[in-house]
């Protein structure tokens, strides 16, 4: 406990510092409300506001959730497939780089285009968002297996299946987690600007309805609830990898200290 207060301390006093200094100017300036809310204005939306916006907020949660499924798996699929067979990773992994150099404002009118304005294209964006760090990461982590304890296992008599599951995948765990904790965030973010695209509920909806309207108030709050739903899932994951990878030396010497 003493360590996690520790830790935690010192952003949690500049947060706290920072929102008592945002307020204070706002006051002492006269900021007009519809240019830069008070962080109690803020809050006190967030409260009594509850009923406006808690639908949308459970709309982006749904939506994140699922496309933050399907990316993950289908990234860890293609880091899978692209190790084990050298040929595809050779043909195929210069064009999954390429494939992050598009702009995503690009590519989502596209798909609402060819996929209407339906779940389907904001799934996509979801997806491709989420794609690119797990397949990078989980990629790498398989590169980087131990050389000697392959060749220890070769040597053993282990199929290129039990090496792949039996050492190479564990190693990888750690790697696949730092990109899962990135698609947590990115994940929220795809939503929302899915949700720009034409949806009838959302954060990214309530959003456009509260600039439209001038309501700064609001469109800090849904910035802040966007902020939010990231960090849950960064935390789930983070906790996730705690139960999960236990055998990483390093950590648990750093717990010791």
């Amino acid at each position: 406990m003493r360590k996690r207060i520790r830790e935690g301390g010192p952003p949690v006093l500049v947060l706290i510092l920072s929102l008592f200094l945002w307020e204070g100017a706002v006051r002492i300036f006269s900021v007009p409300a519809w240019l830069l809310p008070a962080p109690s204005a803020i809050l006190r939306e967030g409260i009594f506001g509850w009923r406006e916006y808690a639908g949308h907020l459970a709309a982006t949660a749904r939506l994140s959730f699922f496309g933050y499924l399907i990316g993950c798996l289908t990234g860890a699929g293609t880091a899978a497939a692209l190790h084990l067979v050298p040929l595809l990773r050779k043909s195929l992994y210069p064009f999954l780089i390429i494939s992050q150099n598009i702009p995503l404002i690009v590519l989502a009118p596209l798909l609402v285009i060819w996929f209407g304005f339906g779940v389907l294209p904001k799934i996509i964006v979801i997806t491709l968002v989420c794609f690119f760090p797990v397949a990078v990461s989980t990629l790498d982590g398989f590169r980087q297996t131990s050389p000697e304890l392959m060749h220890y296992m070769e040597m053993a008599g282990a199929s290129k299946g039990q090496i792949f599951r039996k050492l190479e995948c564990p190693h990888a765990l750690p790697f696949l987690f730092s990109g899962l904790k990135i698609s947590a965030s990115y994940s929220v973010m795809g939503a929302v600007v899915s949700e720009w695209l034409g949806a009838k509920e959302g954060l990214g909806v309530y959003m456009t309805l509260a600039q439209s309207a001038f309501r700064t108030d609001r469109v800090f709050l849904s910035i802040f609830l966007v902020v939010f739903l990231s960090l849950v899932y960064f935390g789930l994951i983070g906790w996730l990898e705690k139960k999960t990878v236990k055998w990483k030396p390093e950590e648990r010497e750093k717990e010791r200290r």
